[in-house]
This record gives structure tokens, C-alpha cells and sequence, in this order.
């Protein structure tokens, strides 16, 4: 049986029927088409799924949907303004930090809210920012290197 929910998504409400066990995960990607959220591993592993919740950065593929009526989510897209980049995005394709980009949207998501903690992160501030996500191209330093360009703009 499906319930109706209400979303603040990006700033924008979002009305939908859904069923009590729906992801956060799956209700932005398959009802909204929200693709910048990836689906890797359904079980809080790999860090592609990563939105914000009221400013913290959380795994959207356990998080039900009906539980974060109340929150204010940001998604990838959530980020940038009038068709502009966020710094951090920026600074990722600058770096070279993007490679196949499945991790990347996760990997942003995780460093905007160090950057939105803390205004020049060392490197292993960053390295434990991000060590919920996962990724199969880099060694992680051009990653690392992408965020510490965004702390100094």
C-alpha cells in the first residue's frame, strides 16, 4: 500500500505516492529521475548514493524515504546555482578528479560538507571525509588534490 509523502529536494517540494519501504535512493532516481545519485551497493558500502539531510552527508540507499519527510535533501544537482558549477565541481573536473564518474556525485557530496565544516581541511581530514566512498579508478589523489583546490578558493 502506498502512502503519500512530501520532499524538499533542492529546495523544491516533491509530491509522491509511495510504498513504506521505498529508499531515498530509489525515489530520487526512479520517481524523479534524479540521476546524479548512483545506485552501486544497496547496503551502505561504496558512498555512490551519498546526499545531504539537512546538511549531513548520509547514504541514501538505506534511508526511507518516508523518514526524511522533515529534512531538507540535497542532491549533486542540488549544488551548483543558474547553471553554474559549485566550486568543489569545479574543482573536481580541474583536477581530473571525475575519471569514470560513477563515484564522483558521492565523492562531492562527502567533501561539501567538510568544506561546509571546515574551511581548509588537511589531508588526512580530507582522506577520513571521504573514506565512506569508494572508488575504482584513482588512487584517490587526484580526488584528494580536487578538494584541497576548492578549500583554498
Amino acid at each position: 500500500m502506498k502512502q503519500l509523502i512530501t520532499l524538499n529536494i533542492n529546495g523544491e517540494q516533491h509530491e509522491l505516492a509511495l510504498s513504506p519501504d521505498t529508499t531515498l535512493l530509489k525515489a530520487l532516481r526512479q520517481e524523479l529521475g534524479m540521476l546524479g545519485t548512483k545506485r552501486g551497493c544497496d547496503t551502505s558500502a561504496c558512498g555512490c548514493c551519498t546526499v545531504h539531510l539537512d546538511g549531513k552527508a548520509v547514504y541514501s540507499c538505506v534511508v526511507y524515504a518516508a523518514a526524511v519527510q522533515d529534512c531538507e535533501i540535497t542532491t549533486i544537482e542540488g549544488l551548483g546555482s543558474n547553471g553554474t558549477l559549485d566550486p568543489l565541481q569545479e574543482a573536481f573536473v580541474e583536477a581530473g578528479a571525475v575519471q569514470c564518474g560513477f563515484c564522483t556525485c558521492g565523492m562531492i557530496m562527502s567533501a561539501k560538507q567538510l568544506l561546509d565544516e571546515q574551511d581548509h581541511p588537511d589531508e588526512e581530514q580530507i582522506r577520513q571525509a571521504i573514506s565512506g566512498n569508494l572508488c575504482r579508478c584513482t588512487g584517490y589523489t587526484k580526488i584528494v588534490d580536487a578538494i584541497k583546490m576548492a578549500s583554498e578558493a
